[in-house]
């Protein structure tokens, strides 16, 4: 099988419980890491698939990779190679299919609920699960791109996710673990405490504190999607 791809945007945002996902599949992946300078591929035609993490940067940025990667992205959709983006990576997804990202109404950081979309599509994804407490981290968002439809929702971000057939965008962070929070906690602190006045952010003594009771749960919901989003690779 070919490897599935991963892009890394910065050194924090791995692939976190993804890549333990893909580990306990047996599924191969590499990582290519934007953040030191790799190079994005000409062609997906090497990868099974092509999963894109987040990032403190915008897709509107001025980024010399950022082209390159839509361009990539364009190419395994009409090669219909599965993509899957979470935050950034949903948002970089988008604006390669049509999509518009900006300013989201407020800046959501912690821990959230969300709301699953009672359509059939997002039943296909989502299975029985109607909400779940999410991990957020952005003031973008998305609009739902041309040919895909809406699956997740929040109180403070009416597009948390989309579905063009195979391929998934994701505005909040499924794949977190611990030690992914501890770190965003540190190396956010600065953005936390600018955005502390947000009804959606959450300090990072809050964000721990519901870690261990959160992380479980969350992790299965993205197995259920990470699982859904195999079921497109090409073995």
């Amino acid at each position: 099988m070919k490897p599935i791809a991963i892009f890394r945007h910065a050194p924090s945002e791995g692939p976190g419980h993804f890549a333990s996902f893909l580990d306990s599949r047996s599924v191969p992946w590499q990582l290519i890491a934007i953040d030191a300078g790799a190079d994005i591929p000409s062609s997906p035609e090497n990868y099974a698939g092509l999963a894109f993490m987040g990032g403190p940067m915008s897709v509107n940025d001025d980024l010399p990779w950022i082209e390159p990667t839509l361009n990539l992205i364009r190419q395994a959709l009409a090669a219909d190679i599965p993509v899957l983006g979470h935050c950034l990576g949903g948002q970089l997804i988008a604006k390669a299919m049509g999509g518009v990202i900006g300013p989201n109404p407020v800046k959501e950081i912690g821990w959230g609920a969300v709301q699953v979309l009672d359509t059939p599509t997002a039943r296909h994804w989502f299975g029985d699960i109607h909400n779940f407490q999410a991990f957020h981290w952005h003031g973008e968002t998305f609009s739902i791109p041309p040919g895909a439809e809406c699956v997740l929702k929040s109180a403070h971000c009416g597009h948390q996710a989309y579905v063009f057939g195979k391929h998934l965008g994701l505005q909040c962070h499924v794949e977190m673990n611990r030690a992914m929070i501890e770190q965003w906690s540190e190396v956010g602190a600065d953005e936390i405490n600018a955005a502390r006045n947000s009804p959606a952010v959450q300090n990072a003594a809050q964000m721990l504190s519901q870690a261990d009771n959160l992380l479980p749960p969350l992790n299965r919901i993205a197995e259920i999607l990470y699982a859904r989003w195999l079921e497109g690779i090409a073995v």
